[in-house]
């Protein structure tokens, strides 16, 4: 079975990367907030559904619906393997961050840009420049450093914490095999007919457990923000799936790897605007010092030329 190959227009999937960026950044804060009101795979389930409706109109309108013989039986199964380890990050990732908060839920998740870095270099035999190899080592000092306090917490808390903060690690796990799967899947079908299906069969994986009649008790507050979570979904992974089309698996990875940045960012200001919507967070030098090495060294890895 022949390997995807990245179409070379670097500066539109390095794009399309930080979008993705700025969407999953802000999302776990409207997620936290979300299930204050909502049960975990009610709120899986809408996400699902809403992006898949939102793509199947936007599809039959352009007339680029996918058709049968499209798919091959390799086509089939990693769509099934994708829609599965898709739904199970989903639910891993959302258990973890009821058990925990966004800012430990962006520390951890972070194993899965590191896995899919590492699926790019040896399944799709991508390769970095030693100056590539060098903002890796950038990255992983500024991880260390701005996430100090955090990983501090993983070793002196206990109980629920603890288990949601493996719960979202196993679902890191599960995202990168998904992620990979899908770049696979690109060589036989475009990136928003992959997320047509895997959107539908995660939506009916959800749906038993689904319990609708919570939605009609919601308020408008908590309404837009569900909303936002599904359209979150779409555009995110809409973008993400095709960046992976311009651009080498590694480097798509380095680019995601700056999403956590942007989340204790944004805790640090709505827990100033709403401090009942999330609780605050503290940086200190070394914290901010950390900040900026992950960002010089995700920069060096996604403007690299791959060899």
């Amino acid at each position: 079975m022949s390997l995807h190959q990245s179409s070379g227009r670097w500066r539109l999937g390095l794009g399309l990367s930080l979008l993705t960026v700025l969407l999953w950044g802000i999302l776990p804060l409207a997620l936290s907030v979300t299930l204050q009101v909502l049960d975990v795979y009610t709120v899986i389930w809408f996400r699902f559904l809403v992006s898949f409706v939102l793509i199947s109109i936007y599809l039959g309108i352009r007339g680029n619906l996918p058709k049968l013989e499209q798919l091959h039986s390799a086509s089939w199964k990693l769509l099934a393997i994708a829609t599965l380890f898709l739904g199970i990050n989903y639910f891993l990732f959302m258990q973890g961050l009821a058990l925990t908060s966004p800012a430990n839920a962006e520390v951890l998740i972070q194993l899965s840009t590191l896995l899919l870095g590492f699926g790019g270099l040896v399944i799709f035999k991508e390769r970095y420049r030693l100056y590539q190899w060098i903002g890796v080592s950038v990255m992983i000092c500024g991880y260390v450093l701005f996430f100090g306090e955090q990983l501090t917490n993983l070793i002196t808390v206990h109980g629920t914490y603890l288990l949601g903060s493996f719960l979202i690690m196993l679902g890191a796990t599960a995202w990168a095999i998904y992620a990979l799967v899908q770049k696979q899947l690109l060589q036989s079908l475009s990136s928003s007919s992959i997320m047509l299906i895997i959107y539908g069969g995660c939506a009916l994986l959800f749906t038993p457990l689904a319990r609708v009649k919570s939605l009609f008790t919601l308020d408008l507050f908590h309404l837009g923000m569900l909303i936002f979570c599904a359209l979150n979904t779409l555009i995110a992974y809409g973008a993400f799936a095709e960046s992976l089309e311009h651009l080498e698996a590694s480097r798509v990875s380095a680019v995601i790897a700056l999403a956590p940045i942007l989340t204790l960012i944004s805790v640090a200001v709505v827990s100033v605007i709403a401090p009942d919507w999330i609780p605050s967070e503290n940086f200190s030098f070394i914290a901010i010092l950390g900040a900026g090495l992950v960002v010089i060294g995700s920069v060096a890895i996604a403007l690299g030329k791959a060899d």
